[in-house]
């Protein structure tokens, strides 16, 4: 799947002569429209079109796609380009693991200072969130369920932990697509609601198990017990059999 809908995507008119994108508005567009499933796993994202929907010149959208290669959330093939990444089911495995040894913590910390301003913000989103189940706005959804755990992780800290939330929920976002077992949510939709009691009432205890929980649920809601396909034998396929 090529990105010709990159317009779609920076969900914006075509920067006018002289204007473009600024290096990050690109990368957060783009984790974004991840966050939404606009852009799928193998995605391609050509240098061209990216550069005539974002203005910006192909030195800076190089210089996006290089930070997204160092995250996982993008491949760099040489000689082809860049892709939005498969994960596999290995990695989706790690990524789980790493949330689980973070995100209790974050919550842990929260529960133990949290604002009654800071509650209303997540009590907010919470509402939001709801009211995309009820449109059934999968990807608005998605993106708001994605979102909860960064608004957690500004909370509690203002410079590493907030972007290594955003890259793992960005990849996580790639897994579900990956991954989602039909008929099956992979949010439960009250955890986050539980969670966010849990947090006000300042019961770092039970924050931390709530969250522990919430993450092996979403985990358990994949198809990640399918093996990787071997690759092709080629000296198989080509042995030359006597007849």
């Amino acid at each position: 799947m090529d990105v010709s809908a990159t317009s779609t995507v920076f969900n914006a008119p075509i920067p006018s002569k002289g204007h473009e994108m600024a290096n990050d508005e690109i990368y957060q567009r783009i984790q974004v429209a991840i966050m939404e499933r606009r852009l799928a796993p193998g995605t391609k994202l050509a240098e061209e079109r990216l550069t005539e929907a974002t203005g910006a010149s192909r030195a800076k959208v190089r210089q996006v796609l290089s930070r997204l290669a160092h995250e996982k959330v993008v491949t760099l093939i040489p000689n082809r380009g860049a892709f939005i990444a498969r994960p596999t089911t290995q990695e989706a495995r790690e990524l789980f693991t790493t949330r689980r040894l973070i995100e209790p913590g974050m919550v842990d910390l929260l529960a133990r200072q949290v604002t009654p301003a800071q509650v209303r913000t997540l009590r907010r989103h919470v509402a939001q969130e709801q009211e995309a189940r009820n449109a059934n706005d999968l990807r608005r959804i998605i993106r708001l369920s994605g979102e909860f755990h960064i608004h957690i992780a500004d909370m509690v800290a203002s410079s590493f932990l907030p972007r290594i939330m955003r890259e793992l929920t960005a990849l996580t976002c790639l897994i579900i697509t990956l991954y989602d077992k039909p008929n099956t949510p992979a949010c439960p939709h009250h955890e986050h609601r539980d969670l966010v009691d849990m947090i006000e009432a300042h019961d770092s205890a039970g924050a931390k198990q709530c969250m522990l929980d919430h993450l092996l649920h979403i985990e358990h809601a994949l198809d990640l017990d399918s093996t990787e396909p071997a690759p092709p034998d080629f000296d198989a396929i080509f042995k030359h059999d006597e007849i």
